[in-house]
């Protein structure tokens, strides 16, 4: 397994990208000020993130998103590690994630070490131009779930 820092041609990742942002316009919001990593194992891409530099020790995770029939194998857990010993290395003292009030996705950053921060109301319906479901249910709220590095 291999980690890559991508910083050339950063759209070419975007068909993962939108696995965990659908709209490409929001990615747009994030991607360029954001570092881009990509996992790969035995030479195949297996997962993106995107993370940011939200100043003053905090980072957040923006985009991860793991090929479809590489979930459930480790690759998100493998990044997300990596990705907090980065942000320690650079004096991080919190990483926060945004996702939507998912019963798979807030599970997974919770057995990661992450816990509940707080909500962002209705982001979901005011900033994305039609609706979104994961695991068949309407997001609307942000929810913010932090861990201490």
């Amino acid at each position: 397994m291999e980690i890559r820092q991508i910083s050339e041609d950063k759209r070419a990742f975007l068909p993962l990208l939108l696995l965990a942002d659908e709209q490409e316009n929001m990615i747009e919001r994030y991607l360029d000020r954001g570092t881009l990593l990509a996992l790969y194992d035995g030479g195949t891409l297996r997962t993106v993130a995107v993370v940011t530099d939200e100043g003053g020790g905090v980072f957040e995770l923006k985009n991860l998103a793991t090929e479809p029939d590489s979930q459930r194998r480790g690759y998100g857990r493998a990044m997300v590690e990596h990705i907090a010993g980065i942000c320690r290395g650079q004096g991080g003292t919190r990483l926060l994630v945004g996702t939507g009030d998912s019963p798979l996705t807030i599970p997974f950053y919770e057995c990661l070490g992450f816990r509940k921060s707080h909500r962002v109301k209705n982001f979901f319906t005011d900033h994305y131009d039609h609706p979104i479901y994961d695991a068949g249910q309407l997001l609307v709220d942000m929810v913010y779930l932090a861990m201490e590095l």
